[in-house]
């Protein structure tokens, strides 16, 4: 137990605070203003008929610097210098230990409570100042009700300033000033104008159980407040946060309820009032705190029913795990695909438009291919989100694998072999399915199905002709029944009657008739 130095030469009292701390103090000084402390100095007498009574407090207000200013302040004749770093501990310790008229004349709890008006009629930054102030007593204060007439006053003040805010519902109709005067805020060098959101920074001081208690006050009294400007200060306040991991550690429920609040006001917002880039933008901070399931899926329905909307830059959120799952979050950009996918289908019974989404998924391919650590599970993902019925195209999902096999080269022919099963051969133009029959990395049997569905695709196409490239020709005859394929390869002749049959040829295919094969093309 630490012990406080000595405030007189004669003691007979001893104070365990907290059972942390220990004041010596003289009992005709302290219960000369303290109603409190006399009835607990009585009340030991009758127990003990010591020479030095002992006192345990638990749970002071402002711990052992709340109970020393109110020592000084007896010890001073009942004088203490008040101001609004010091005034809401000062409050809360003279109400806990009753420090009222009946005691002594200008006792400290009457003091305070002049002071505290004086605040309510003042400043803004007096204002704030005390519920900093209030973060050292919260308990005390928010039963004491002091927190509540804060945040009062607090709300007065900006709608005062700004015309957005209103505390009480009957003010908003009653004060008819302009909103493009010129105020001055209390703030020093400081105006306010236009702008609805000058008291950002200065909230964003508090520790975040006085912001959900303003928030709760906002609620529960029905204020006439602007959501949308609420709900931009609740992303701002947590964007501030984010530098002071050591606060977010200490209060993560209070952050955590505090996140789930923004998502709740966001999504309750008119359509179309958060562009797709700023609700990404709202993702990766909000992300930073522990989103319940229900925000965190509430947040990504709304991103993901208009990613058409989206950048590349805005997909590529960093994962923020460990390095063997990836630099990049692609299990969210799966979801939000997958969020996307089904609204359109939804709206549209025949075949959806998503071309604007085609494009920016083969970029988003192209751009993660390179991490070596993005898993074959994960490429397919996100590739095979999109229906098949709704790609015009799959060049783009080729040049992509390409880079995946160029950054992957110690990938299995199984592993291979999956990764093209996202392609439709017969959507790749004849060009590239020429580009993935000569490369060295598509497994050869890969490479003859792509060729001979590109082939089945002409003969669809343009009956009783004949399709020819520089070494590969496919011959089709006319009739009901189709005959057997016939594949020229440099002077290699494979017949096969059934694609089975071509599958497991092409797998006896020795590496220097392919080479052969591929330099031919």
């Amino acid at each position: 137990m630490q012990k406080s130095p000595k405030m007189d030469p004669f003691y007979d009292l001893q104070i365990n605070l907290n059972n942390e701390y220990t004041f010596f103090l003289n009992k005709v000084v302290i219960s000369k203003y303290s109603g409190i402390i006399r009835k607990m100095i009585k009340q030991t007498k009758k127990k003990k008929n010591n020479k030095i009574i002992i006192i345990e407090i638990d749970d002071f207000p402002g711990g052992p610097n709340g109970f020393e200013l109110v020592s000084r302040f007896c010890y001073n004749n009942g004088e203490i210098l008040i101001n609004v770093s010091n005034v809401s501990t000062l409050y809360c310790c003279s109400v806990f230990l009753n420090m009222t008229e009946k005691y002594a004349f200008s006792n400290l709890l009457l003091q305070t409570e002049k002071f505290l008006q004086e605040v309510f009629y003042g400043s803004w930054n007096d204002v704030v100042s005390c519920l900093k102030n209030c973060d050292l007593v919260f308990l005390h204060a928010d039963s004491y009700g002091l927190i509540d007439k804060l945040i009062f006053v607090a709300l007065s003040k900006i709608y005062e300033f700004s015309s957005t805010l209103s505390p009480v519902k009957n003010t908003l109709e009653s004060d008819k000033r302009p909103v493009s005067r010129d105020v001055s805020c209390g703030r020093s060098n400081v105006t306010c104008g236009r702008s609805n959101e000058w008291w950002f920074n200065d909230m964003s001081s508090l520790l975040p159980r006085i912001i959900l208690k303003m928030i709760r006050i906002i609620g529960d009294y029905k204020t006439s407040i602007n959501s949308l400007v609420l709900t931009r200060f609740l992303l701002h306040y947590l964007k501030t946060k984010l530098q002071t991991k050591s606060e977010l550690l200490k209060n993560k429920l209070e952050y955590s309820v505090l996140a789930d609040t923004a998502v709740k006001e966001v999504i309750s917002s008119a359509e179309n009032t958060f562009s797709c880039r700023k609700l990404f933008w709202i993702l990766r901070v909000l992300s930073s705190f522990r989103l319940s399931k229900e925000s965190r899926i509430g947040l990504e329905t709304l991103i993901g029913e208009m990613l058409d909307q989206a950048t590349l830059d805005d997909l590529l959120i960093p994962s923020g795990g460990s390095k063997e799952s990836g630099y990049y979050n692609v299990d969210l950009v799966i979801r939000l695909l997958k969020v996307f996918v089904k609204k359109r289908l939804q709206e549209e019974e025949e075949r959806s438009n998503m071309k604007e989404i085609e494009e920016l998924i083969d970029k988003y391919l192209r751009e993660i291919s390179p991490d070596c650590n993005l898993k074959v599970s994960k490429f397919l993902g996100v590739a095979e989100s999109l229906p098949d019925s709704a790609r015009d195209c799959f060049d783009g999902i080729y040049i992509a694998i390409d880079i995946y096999l160029q950054s992957h080269p110690n990938l299995t022919s199984q592993d291979r072999t999956k990764l093209c099963t996202c392609l439709n051969y017969k959507k790749l133009t004849m060009e590239t399915c020429k580009q993935l029959a000569k490369n060295p990395k598509i497994p050869p049997h890969i490479a003859i199905e792509a060729l001979k569905s590109k082939c089945d695709n002409q003969e669809h196409k343009t009956p009783d002709s004949k399709v020819v490239t520089n070494s590969v020709s496919c011959r089709y005859s006319q009739g009901k029944k189709k005959k057997p394929v016939l594949l020229h390869l440099k002077g290699f002749e494979i017949m096969e009657k059934s694609d089975q049959g071509l599958k497991s040829s092409s797998r006896g295919f020795s590496r220097r008739v392919m080479d052969s094969f591929r330099e031919g093309l």
